[in-house]
């Protein structure tokens, strides 16, 4: 059996999004039940390179099989996706689920200043967003797109917060450094106006 072969059995039979690292551990415990199958007692010390390997050789061969699904990686995790296009069928098939609300403007604002300037305290960012921000930072957190990520080594100890894996998932990204590249204006031309 090929290693990409078991990889798109295990994608395709999961409930959820698998990260190299829970596929790793699958591998090394599947030897248990394997009784006889040398290729799982093959597979158990697979690296982490390897599936990264197998995992994108994967998805290109679904992308050029032109199916109507892929396979994608989103916030370090695989899975596979039906294509947008049959989005219509599968809303009749299992109904329409009713989304969260849309993040408010003062959301998406505190969200982008933690996003880009993580791990950041609700009072570095009072002091960009020139308001309190706790009651949207509470809200980021029930919605489990930010999360506590430690305390600031400082007087007061204040919390600091980053974005969680939820984040990366709602916005479809594979990881920080997809998110697009901020142009801010140069502080200097600034105080000349």
């Amino acid at each position: 059996m090929e290693l990409k072969f078991i990889l798109e059995a295990l994608l395709f039979s999961a409930q959820k999004p698998l990260s190299t690292k829970e596929l790793k551990d699958i591998f090394a415990t599947a030897p248990e039940h394997a009784e006889g199958n040398e290729t799982a007692r093959g597979l158990k010390k697979v690296k982490e390179s390897e599936l990264e390997s197998a995992l994108e050789q994967l998805s290109r061969e679904h992308a050029d099989a032109n199916r109507s699904y892929r396979l994608v990686c989103v916030a370090g995790s695989w899975q596979f996706v039906t294509q947008p296009d049959y989005a219509p069928w599968l809303k009749a098939l299992v109904g329409h689920k009713i989304r969260p609300p849309r993040l408010s403007q003062p959301s998406l604002e505190t969200l982008a200043i933690i996003a880009y300037r993580q791990p950041i305290t609700r009072a570095q960012v009072d002091a960009v967003r020139g308001v309190d921000s706790s009651g949207v930072i509470r809200a980021l957190l029930g919605r489990d797109l930010v999360a506590e990520s430690g305390r600031l080594e400082t007087v007061g100890r204040p919390i600091l917060y980053a974005t969680t894996a939820e984040f990366l998932r709602q916005f479809g990204l594979a990881n920080l450094a997809e998110l697009p590249p901020l142009d801010l204006p140069d502080p200097k031309v600034m105080g000349n106006a």
